[in-house]
């Protein structure tokens, strides 16, 4: 076969497995397809912009002027309020410029409205109650693409009884409050549904780095957490998840919150706890506990573990079920003992199976004995183990 014929050939095989269905009938111009990246900040198509020019932010809808002034949080809402009243698809705002907003004020996204800050919100002062520099409440279709926040918000993102929302890139630095908070508790008999979250970084939040609580389906990318006060990603009463990975340091130092932690009957579909909570990777180094399930939660898979020098437990088990810990591989070094164990109030721990570890200078315990718990594959190095 010649150069050019072998060339064609590979180009031929390369569009089948692209799914192509072009029929490579001509030599010379057709190529096979390759993933977009992902666009930058800002760039693509927009309805309407909040832009800085020295101290002062000017918003726009086309060529009307809709806010020009000293007031990032005014700005970035006018350039919200003057999309299209009523739409049934996606707006997009973009926001040019960094700038500061007070801790008892907001940002409110409606419905089909997409947001994307290339720059970075402070948040200053203090509030109280659900306020945050991004928030939405009610709504659906609603996309963060970039976030960047520094100081001390409330919340730093605030969703509550949403469907259809994407998180993309966020990145907050704080000096208090919790990073991203999404939940139905404000009309409990619906779930809050559909919601993706490709990659969150917090550090210094006094709370939890993500919670959930009321949430049917949510995938997450990586969160990553530092130095938080409480949990790296804390799933509460949450159904058909999808984690790829938690990578904590520090979270939740002196306290029993976790790296990753499940609660209040996370897992829970109905009455019974199929698989339907599934995490890539738990990393966590120092802080309180590394993985925790408490409170009626399970239904949980998750596949490798590291965990380091945890000030609390490295793995606590308390009343779930069906929970499968490191599924493929992990290791625990250091730190608190992996427990197994029960409060009187819930059903004792069932179908639990804690395998494929490597545990050294810790020591491994179930008590009291629940029912049907499988220990397997477990390399012990300078490790006690009191199991049932």
């Amino acid at each position: 076969m010649g150069r050019r014929a072998a060339f064609m050939g590979r180009r031929a095989a390369l569009l089948a497995s692209a799914g192509a269905t072009a029929l490579l009938t001509t030599l010379g111009t057709l190529t096979a397809p390759t993933p977009a990246a992902a666009a930058a900040c800002g760039e693509g198509s927009y309805q309407a912009e909040a832009v800085l020019s020295g101290s002062t932010w000017t918003a726009r809808r086309g060529s009307s002027t809709v806010y020009t002034g000293g007031d990032m949080r005014a700005a970035v809402q006018a350039a919200v309020n003057s999309l299209t009243s009523g739409r049934t698809a996606k707006e997009r705002v973009v926001v040019r410029g960094s700038g500061a907003m007070s801790a008892g004020s907001r940002i409110s996204l409606p419905s089909y409205t997409v947001l994307d800050v290339c720059g970075t919100i402070n948040v200053t002062g203090s509030g109280s109650g659900d306020q945050a520099p991004v928030y939405s409440r009610g709504t659906r279709d609603v996309e963060v693409q970039h976030l960047n926040l520094t100081g001390s918000p409330l919340y730093g993102v605030f969703m509550r009884n949403v469907q259809n929302v994407v998180l993309g890139q966020i990145d907050m630095r704080l000096s208090a409050g919790l990073g991203v908070r999404i939940d139905n508790r404000g009309d409990t008999s619906q779930w809050t549904r559909n919601v993706r979250i490709d990659n969150v970084y917090v550090s210094g939040a006094s709370s939890h780095a993500v919670e959930t609580y009321g949430v049917d389906g949510i995938t997450i990318g990586t969160v990553t957490a530092r130095n938080v006060g409480e949990s790296g990603l804390l799933l509460n009463q949450t159904i058909n998840a999808t984690v790829t990975k938690v990578d904590a340091e520090n979270a939740g130092t002196g306290t029993g919150y976790a790296a990753f932690r499940m609660a209040n009957r996370n897992g829970r579909v109905g009455s019974s706890y199929p698989t339907n909570i599934r995490v890539g990777e738990v990393v966590a180094r120092g802080g309180g506990r590394g993985v925790f399930c408490v409170s009626e939660s399970g239904g949980a898979v998750i596949d490798r573990v590291t965990l380091s020098n945890t000030g609390n437990n490295s793995v606590l088990i308390e009343n779930c079920y069906n929970v499968s810990l490191a599924a493929q591989s992990g290791t625990i070094t250091g730190g608190g003992e992996l427990r197994l164990a029960a409060r009187s109030e819930f059903p004792n721990n069932r179908d639990i199976t804690v395998q494929n570890l490597t545990v050294t200078n810790s020591a491994i315990r179930e008590s009291p004995c629940g029912e049907n718990t499988t220990f397997r594959n477990i390399t012990r190095v300078n490790t006690s183990q009191s199991i049932c």
